[in-house]
């Protein structure tokens, strides 16, 4: 089945965005899914202002936070059609060696939307029929939420699933997030549902106000504090929880050199670092603290399809909240949007929803 859809597509980065027309068609292990809904992530900024290079030559439609219905499926895809499904935001090939051992993140044949093929800054994306998330649309009726709200799942909520997974969080943990806006926010909520102690660390008051509503116990300002007054502040009140002086969580969100500072100064023995966010800056640390605290630094690609369903789930229980945190523009409004976001005049997570 062909269908007539459309893409927002980069030339170049910097350049106008522009809308061109193509036919959908699913291979025999593909889908075409008609979007609902696509998140503007900190990943496509860098891909658009920052020269940060996507795996597939120009030009390219961004987007890789996505969610929809299929409505087209090839033939060894046929289970999927008129479901609707998350598009996880790096889909592994599932065969491979590294996939075999569990290790899909760095699956060499991994296909990302935005990056490796064409995203979900469209009316329709084809991707594998493999690894899909089927969303319950009576749960999400229930919570309250739409189709097009869940797409964020997509990466600004699994990727910090995975990191607070991955680091070991668990009931009377002291977890640290660094960058409290976008996915840092949503690693407050999800570090707090894991029984996590969460203290959120941000420039921006307002960012701060909003996590201390939604999971973070302590909140610190990064701007009236320095590195030596913050530590001494979650020393603090680490005691009066009666939480542990080691073996902190940090998780590093904000995708800038300052905060990657900030969280490498916060190690303390047994840590646990958890690189979230990305920048292109560099920043000089000295190593030999992860030899004397006998730390761990992680770095943290994406999440493996087959956790996307508990971490939906953290938002049709309610365990997370996700709608104070997203607002949803027109899609044809998407050279205007990205730089609204980009200049901080938009303060949620956009989802940029497709027109008839």
């Amino acid at each position: 089945m062909s269908i007539n859809a459309y893409r927002w597509q980069m030339s170049q980065p910097g350049a106008p965005f522009e809308r061109v027309e193509f036919v959908a068609e699913p291979g025999a292990n593909e889908v075409v899914v008609a979007v609902a809904g696509c998140g503007v992530c900190h990943t496509d900024l860098g891909f658009y202002y920052d020269g940060v290079r996507t795996k597939s030559e120009l030009p390219l439609a961004l987007g890789h936070e996505i969610s929809g219905r299929v409505v087209a499926a090839g033939a060894a895809a046929q289970r999927w059609l008129g479901k609707a499904v998350i598009i996880p935001a790096v889909l592994p090939c599932g065969e491979c060696d590294l996939c075999q051992r569990g290790l899909q993140p760095i699956c060499r044949a991994q296909k990302m939307p935005g990056n490796d093929i064409q995203g979900g800054f469209a009316s329709h994306i084809v991707v594998p029929g493999r690894g899909l998330c089927e969303v319950d649309e009576k749960r999400l009726a229930s919570a309250g939420l739409s189709l097009a709200q869940v797409s964020i799942v997509a990466d600004a909520l699994t990727t910090p699933y995975q990191a607070v997974r991955r680091a070991g969080v668990t009931p009377g943990s002291l977890a640290i997030v660094i960058g409290a806006g976008g996915v840092g926010g949503y690693c407050v909520q999800v570090a707090r549902a894991f029984g996590a102690q969460v203290v959120a660390i941000d420039v921006d008051d307002d960012k701060l106000a909003q996590v201390a509503q939604h999971g973070a116990a302590l909140t610190l300002n990064a701007r009236q504090l320095d590195g030596k007054a913050i530590k001494a502040a979650i020393n603090s009140f680490a005691k009066q929880q009666g939480l542990r002086s080691t073996e902190w969580q940090i998780f590093e969100c904000s995708g800038s050199a300052a905060g990657q500072l900030s969280a490498f100064g916060l190690l303390v023995h047994g840590a646990t670092l958890s690189v979230v966010g990305f920048t292109m800056d560099k920043v000089e640390v000295r190593l030999s603290n992860l030899m004397a605290f006998d730390a761990r630094a992680l770095g943290n690609w994406g999440c493996p399809p087959e956790y996307y369903p508990a971490a939906l789930d953290l938002v049709l229980s309610g365990k997370v909240a996700i709608a104070p945190f997203v607002e949803p523009h027109p899609l044809d409004r998407i050279n205007e949007i990205f730089p609204a976001v980009h200049n901080h005049s938009i303060k949620k997570r956009v989802v940029l929803t497709p027109t008839a």
